[in-house]
């Protein structure tokens, strides 16, 4: 029971405590409530847009072999990054070398006959001069000469070919790039129907590609058409974890058709992708971006802007539209309808509804009514942090 009023007594002190402090409040003599303002300012800003796309190797090469033949040995760790020039794969090579020592005997004959063919031809026409000279004598000499000089060019022919399927039964790596698994192990037969033996894909650079709606690319086009195209923005990447990519990229396409489902342009963007500091070339992830991974584009001018601008925790909301809370010459909070343009995650641009030089109040806005008198006073300054690109 003594605890039970305790707690009774407790409450009814915290209530009557409250309906004071309300009275107080709305009393003649406690004034206008204190808020805080800034001057609507030109701000200087970086214009920005924000796109949904998708990293993508600049190469993307499928091995597969050449000849059929037993695949002997893999020379390479699968998911590790290859340079153009390494060797990936060994065919067996004994019957390839037998092909080739047998194409050059083959020619080596074919020569030897010739030579015996040019003799006969240079006797036969020495003999032309003769009463026992024939020049049918001539004639077919010099038809088995011919005839062996074409056969030594097919002979030739023969050891080129055995040759390059010789050379074919080492696989190498034909750029540089990171290297998948293997789908074919050693012992099988392989040839040029079984299909891919692994694919390599480049890394450094790496494609983002991206889908811009036609009217997005219009208004891009007349906001950097003018000030150079491509080279008047940079590209940067928002990474999956919400981490913002540190190397800028550029862009350096647009397709010239609109798709016809989505009534959009593909655009790509070109990204360096070099090798994480202090990782080796050989780690498991030494590098940024994967090739198929999901990203967030932005498009960012090069030379900000200077816009008119308020913090953003001015800007109130309601079935109407925007608006914030002006304080005119007698001190009064009146609300003026705005409309924003592209902003920063913490200014909100303004394009219609405020002037510059007008007092924008950001703080105390809960104790705001329009009409009423305020006690106006310097806002808090926001904490230093490093400038942000504009959004749409």
């Amino acid at each position: 029971m003594r605890r039970s009023s305790a707690v009774f007594c407790f409450a009814v002190a915290l209530t009557l405590a409250f309906l004071s402090a309300e009275a107080a409040a709305q009393a003649p003599g406690a004034g206008p409530p204190a808020v805080g303002v800034v001057r609507a300012e030109p701000q200087q800003i970086t214009q920005s847009d924000e796109f949904i796309g998708r990293i993508q190797a600049v190469n993307r090469v499928a091995i597969v072999a050449r000849i059929t033949g037993f695949l002997e040995k893999r020379h390479f760790v699968e998911g590790a990054e290859v340079k153009k020039g390494d060797l990936l794969y060994e065919i067996e090579r004994p019957p390839f070398q037998a092909q080739v020592d047998a194409a050059k005997a083959n020619q080596e004959q074919l020569e030897a006959q010739h030579r015996n063919a040019l003799v006969t031809l240079q006797r036969a026409q020495a003999l032309l001069s003769t009463v026992a000279g024939q020049q049918s004598n001539v004639d077919s000499a010099l038809a088995g000469e011919r005839s062996l000089a074409a056969q030594i060019d097919g002979a030739k022919a023969q050891v080129e070919t055995a040759q390059i399927n010789l050379d074919y039964t080492n696989i190498y790596a034909p750029i540089d790039g990171r290297i998948m698994a293997t789908q074919v192990t050693e012992g099988n037969v392989v040839s040029p129907t079984s299909g891919t033996l692994t694919t390599i894909v480049s890394q450094d650079p790496i494609y983002a590609i991206f889908s811009v709606s036609v009217r997005a690319a219009l208004d891009l086009r007349a906001r950097y058409g003018p000030k150079g195209g491509f080279s008047a923005v940079v590209v940067r990447l928002r990474l999956p974890n919400g981490r913002m990519y540190g190397v800028e990229g550029k862009l350096d396409y647009v397709s010239p058709t609109v798709s016809e489902n989505t009534d959009t342009l593909t655009v790509r963007a070109i990204m360096p992708n070099p090798l994480i500091r202090g990782l080796p070339a050989n780690e498991p992830v030494p590098r940024e971006l994967f090739d198929g991974e999901f990203v967030t584009v932005l498009i960012e001018g090069v030379q900000p802007i200077s816009v008119l601008a308020v913090p953003r925790a001015a800007v109130l909301a309601d079935q109407q539209g925007d608006y914030v809370y002006v304080v005119d010459a007698q001190n009064k909070a009146e609300v003026r309808r705005i409309q924003q343009g592209q902003s920063t995650p913490s200014l909100a641009v303004i394009t219609n509804g405020l002037k510059e030089g007008e007092l924008v109040i950001t703080e105390g806005l809960q104790r705001v009514r329009a009409g009423e008198a305020v006690s106006p006073s310097p806002a808090t300054p926001p904490p230093t942090t490093g400038s942000s690109g504009a959004r749409p």
